[in-house]
């Protein structure tokens, strides 16, 4: 992979001079003794060890649930867990036991500034209304960044963070683990060889909403005291102030506009992903959301603006592409799906989250985070078995990221992926706020063509202290 200048600058002061220093080190001692013997580094270590010269320093930016999970993977696979961030410090406990030699912080930007010097890449697995603000800080700093899906929490942060990646080299990757699945890569090189025809239609669908967190619900009014373990000021992060109350966090955000992202938040980014990927289906010409109950479009004064609709379908357009035609995909939530296809064998059914894809010749469908595709009829699955595999396999959504920071090829979700996805994700929940408007999408300019008064919703106004 060629690298820009920036990106060599990243590593430069933790991991290349360590090496260079060690390099230097072992010539010195070689020249010493003249009969200098190199012995394999797995020999000196044992299995599974990694030379403290090709570790990553890593810091991880929300170290409790998700976050702290991908910060014991990072780990697992032989990242140095340098320093640890939350303002939960009960939630973030297991962490800060797993890793007692991390220095600890609870603002990400204090961590990061004092970090600088020790720390090659940052893993940020925080809430949706604080990625854009804490990736960013970690990209100005020129480090790598692993972010949690969605990538940012407005269509605005989002343009600006994929462009600052791109600008400053970093190596970059999104959380959405099944995008480096064999089940995506067979969806891929099984639609792309016609298996099932031309598609034109696609149907996507998540159960998240109202099972995992609630929505359709009014903003509290009590004003419980915060735990003594949150620093609350802190997790509200650049979203204005309001009182604490659990509903909000540790586990509740998902399903409030000002924090979360909704169940396409939550899941498109999951489940999208490979319709937009195997289709190469770019920006949307037009969305339009229904939120439904009993199938009537709900009036503006029956929206609850405070958190997402307990049920929601959302239509998407898309243009044709070359040779390709356009593409109507359409998103379900809270409980709603599409019919199940005629030739789905009895007894059997959709999975809960996953996408079905209408083909000229037949159908297909998988689960979510790029699940093993089924075909429809299932005598189609001969033809499938004599497709060639044509992309290359993934050694693992997590061990990409570290091997693209000490030098290898780029991460397949990197920003320049995950970013054009999260666009159109965020485009459907900027749906949601205006049901029944077909919006006409200016992607370049980033603006609402048809319906100006959506428009301050593509970026919210951060409170004083925050910026991206």
């Amino acid at each position: 992979m060629t690298r820009s200048p920036a990106a060599n600058l990243a590593t430069t002061p933790a991991s290349a001079t360590r090496r260079k220093f060690l390099t230097t080190a072992g010539l010195a001692t070689g020249a010493a003794v003249f009969n200098f013997t190199i012995v394999p580094r797995h020999v000196l270590g044992g299995a599974g060890f990694v030379a403290p010269s090709e570790r990553i320093n890593l810091a991880g930016v929300g170290a409790g649930g998700m976050g702290g999970g991908d910060i014991a993977t990072h780990a697992k696979n032989g990242a140095n867990i340098v320093a640890l961030c939350d303002v939960d410090t009960q939630r973030a406990a297991g962490s800060f036991q797993a890793f007692p030699q991390a220095r600890r912080y609870t603002d990400f930007r204090e961590m990061i500034d004092k970090e600088a010097r020790h720390i090659d890449a940052v893993s940020v697995g925080t809430p949706d209304h604080t990625h854009a603000v804490a990736t960013m800080a970690a990209i100005r700093a020129g480090k790598h960044v692993y972010c949690q899906k969605p990538l940012t929490h407005t269509l605005h942060e989002c343009r600006v963070v994929t462009e600052a990646a791109r600008k400053a080299g970093v190596v970059t990757q999104m959380g959405n683990q099944g995008h480096a699945t064999e089940g995506a890569r067979l969806t891929n090189e099984w639609i792309q060889a016609g298996i099932i025809g031309e598609v034109r239609e696609v149907h996507a669908w998540s159960d998240r909403a109202g099972r995992l967190w609630k929505q359709g619900i009014g903003r509290p009014t009590e004003t419980p005291a915060v735990p003594d373990s949150l620093n609350w000021n802190l997790w509200l992060g650049p979203i204005a102030e309001r009182p604490y109350h659990p509903a909000y966090c540790p586990a509740g955000w998902r399903g409030w506009r000002d924090f979360g992202t909704g169940a396409m938040g939550d899941m498109g980014c999951h489940i999208i992903d490979h319709p937009i990927w195997a289709l190469n289906l770019g920006m949307p010409d037009s969305v339009e959301a229904r939120v439904t109950l009993d199938g009537t479009v709900l009036a503006d004064n029956q929206m609850n603006l405070e958190t997402y609709p307990v049920a929601a379908v959302i239509y998407y357009e898309f243009p044709a592409r070359g040779n390709r035609p356009p593409v109507h995909l359409t998103w379900y939530e809270g409980g709603l799906m599409p019919p199940t296809p005629a030739e789905m064998p009895a007894g059997r059914k959709l999975p809960d989250n996953g996408v079905l894809y209408i083909g000229s010749k037949g159908k297909m469908y998988h689960g979510s985070h790029g699940g093993m595709p089924v075909l429809l009829p299932e005598a189609l699955h001969e033809a499938a078995r004599a497709v060639p595999k044509t992309m290359p396999r993934s050694i693992g959504h997590y061990e990409e990221w570290l091997a693209a920071c000490k030098g290898g090829p780029q991460p397949v979700s990197n920003f320049d992926y995950a970013g054009p996805l999260t666009e159109v994700a965020l485009l459907g929940v900027l749906a949601l706020r205006a049901p029944g408007t077909r919006i006409e999408w200016d992607s370049v300019n980033m603006k609402v063509k048809n319906a100006p008064e959506l428009n301050p919703f593509v970026h919210t106004e951060y409170r004083r202290g925050w910026t991206l």
